[in-house]
């Protein structure tokens, strides 16, 4: 069992236990998010500790997306719930990229690749995503990259 999944079920134990009803939803929801996942497809398998963050990383942008949703709806209570579980989950996964970092990696990756204007997207994608796989977003990575071949 990989090491992130034992925690998430530590967690969701102590988060019983103190009775936290936030903490407990979210962490077992994830978790059965991390069940499905290793149950998809043909046969069963046992997830790797970065597959789980993957699965934690997706809960999470559910929740960002929902908390807009419900903004944009006028449901100030359930979009402050969708922030506060995306809150908890946000402890599981890395710490972010801050955009001025995320600015230097694309220039760097422009640079590199000698890319000009919008046709040269594709070979500057290639370069920056392994570098912020797992701490940047791809919509944030891809917002960056066009503003760089922009100007």
């Amino acid at each position: 069992m990989t090491t992130l999944k034992v925690q998430l079920q530590e967690d969701l134990t102590a988060a019983i236990k103190a009775r936290d009803e936030l903490r407990s939803s979210t962490i077992r929801l994830t978790l059965a998010a991390v069940t499905s996942e290793e149950v998809a497809g043909k046969t069963k398998r046992e997830l790797s500790d970065d597959e789980v963050l993957k699965v934690i990383a997706r809960e999470a942008k559910k929740r960002r997306e929902a908390a807009e949703a419900f903004e944009t709806a006028g449901r100030t209570d359930s979009a402050a719930q969708e922030r506060a579980e995306g809150e908890v989950l946000a402890q599981y996964l890395p710490k972010q990229l801050s955009d001025e970092e995320l600015t230097a990696i694309v220039a760097a990756a422009v640079a590199e690749s000698g890319a000009t204007g919008p046709q040269g997207m594709g070979a500057v994608m290639k370069l920056v995503r392994p570098k912020v796989e797992g701490v940047a977003e791809g919509g944030r990575v891809a917002a960056a990259v066009k503003a760089a071949l922009a100007g």
